[in-house]
């Protein structure tokens, strides 16, 4: 499927019966994934993929340090700090289509990403003071003996991957960091990791085939469901116990962080602490279903004829 525009709508991923804004999301067969952090764990968990997979065993130290990581860039406030020092003199920082948007992705939010779209120096500051704060941390503790890779592996693993991303994004767009507060020379390991898994990346560019948005969705509407029950409510579950959640009931699902106000219903097939599994209707020929998946960490799930209240 092309890349998706870069701001909303987003008719390919709407054929789906979906209003989920954030991008990217991922497709296996009729299962369709949001969130890249369940993406990721989703993809791990593949059966044809080669050894050895890229995520740590479960209950190890190293799978700590990767769940860690995954928390510090979203939880921790790294990827709202670096989306603050965008520099404002950035084409799209005039686009009043693209302000517009960014308004919506952060309305009703509980992310405090209203720093993203102010103007103010002190704004600016703190997102700064936050970013240089997380550089050093990396420098001083997890790449302070030289290791090439977090966790100390011959090449890339799951946790280099959660761990990169915003400090590779800001790196690369010139004027978003000062150099007399993050540089190569103040932060040497973690600038020379980051060139590493560029060059990682570049090593690994397989081409990908293209299809358009509609052989995307007739692709999907027309696969084998990937997870062939589509997991079972749990009702002892705290949230599930309380609300009194079923199977084959109607729930609405949205992000608390960003993009909340994009809620997604459809028919609850399952639902545990870690995820929640809901049916929509495709707006393609003949109105097929797709099963659709949420993390249970940063998203709301409330039933149906409960959501004006939300």
């Amino acid at each position: 499927m092309p890349l998706q525009p870069f701001i909303m709508p987003r008719p390919d991923i709407a054929k789906l019966g979906i209003k989920y804004r954030r991008i990217p999301v991922l497709s296996i067969g009729r299962d369709v994934y949001l969130d890249t952090r369940l993406i990721l764990q989703k993809l791990e968990q593949l059966p044809d993929i080669p050894a050895p997979r890229l995520g740590a065993a479960e209950g190890t130290q190293q799978r700590g340090i990767e769940r860690l990581l995954e928390a510090l860039n979203i939880d921790g406030g790294v990827f709202l700090w670096a989306a603050a020092l965008l520099p404002r003199d950035l084409p799209i920082f005039k686009d009043p289509d693209f302000l517009k948007d960014r308004a919506d992705y952060l309305a009703g939010g509980s992310g405090g990403g209203g720093a993203i779209l102010q103007q103010t120096p002190a704004a600016r500051y703190e997102a700064l003071s936050g970013i240089r704060g997380a550089f050093e941390l990396l420098e001083t503790t997890l790449l302070a003996d030289g290791r090439d890779w977090i966790l100390g592996t011959d090449g890339p693993s799951l946790a280099d991957i959660e761990a990169v991303w915003p400090f590779h994004w800001l790196s690369g767009l010139p004027g978003a960091l000062p150099p007399d507060q993050v540089s190569e020379t103040r932060f040497p390991k973690v600038f020379a990791w980051i060139k590493r898994f560029d060059r990682a990346v570049s090593a690994g560019g397989d081409e990908v085939a293209s299809v358009s948005g509609d052989e995307a969705a007739q692709t999907i509407v027309g696969s084998s469901y990937f997870e062939a029950q589509g997991g079972k409510v749990d009702e002892t579950e705290p949230l599930g116990k309380a609300l009194g959640l079923k199977r084959g009931e109607r729930v609405v699902v949205f992000p608390l962080d960003t993009g909340s106000t994009h809620k997604d219903s459809g028919v609850l097939l399952g639902f545990d602490g870690k995820e929640v599994v809901f049916e929509t209707v495709a707006e393609v020929q003949g109105s097929p279903t797709v099963r659709v998946h949420a993390p249970r960490h940063g998203f709301r799930i409330a039933r149906e004829d409960q959501a004006s209240r939300l």
